[in-house]
């Protein structure tokens, strides 16, 4: 039998207030805050917090707290991926981020779901994993949604709502967020 943590992961309902769940969230939660509360000229501290935080990527990611997120262990970044102040990441499902990626303040990243049913929804919750390519730049004050991929050398622009895929190589922005034309060198 799956875990809840297994189902979580899988995109399947699980039990939110699961103990093993819970305890990952707190450990999660008191890493950003000792992150948060690092002074500029820590960074080894902050260095050390960022590995113990991430799944992959801590050793070489750019951040400039505060940063929040859900569990920090879902979350896997490529070479040199730059935070800008107050990101939220709510990983419950896998983040997946590419190399030399770049987030502009206040950026959000979801994976969470809750059924349509509010009977279900008391209970239980899923989740849809999200990747964003190599080589982004996400402009800042964007919400990127569950089940999103957006392709590498990509644009959005900021203040957007990201609700579908975006392709590689285009400047795409808006509520909803939408391809506006095609990056050329």
């Amino acid at each position: 039998m799956k875990t809840e943590r297994q189902k979580m992961l899988d995109g399947a309902l699980y039990d939110p207030f699961d103990a093993e769940l819970a305890a990952a969230r707190v450990r999660a939660r008191d890493l950003c805050q000792s992150l948060n509360a690092t002074r500029e000229g820590d960074q080894d501290e902050r260095r050390r917090i960022l590995r113990a935080l991430f799944g992959a990527g801590g050793d070489t990611v750019w951040m400039q707290p505060p940063f929040f997120c859900d569990y920090g262990s879902n979350i896997e970044l490529g070479e040199r991926v730059f935070f800008n102040f107050n990101c939220v990441v709510l990983d419950v499902c896998r983040v997946s981020i590419g190399d030399f990626t770049l987030f502009g303040p206040g950026v959000q990243i979801y994976t969470p779901m809750h059924p349509l049913n509010a009977e279900l929804r008391r209970k239980e919750e899923f989740g849809k994993p999200v990747t964003i390519g190599s080589d982004v730049w996400v402009g800042g004050g964007a919400i990127i949604l569950p089940g999103v991929r957006i392709g590498s050398r990509a644009v959005i622009g900021a203040g957007s709502v990201v609700t579908r895929d975006v392709p590689d190589g285009v400047f795409a922005a808006g509520n909803p967020c939408r391809v506006i034309r095609e990056l050329t060198e």
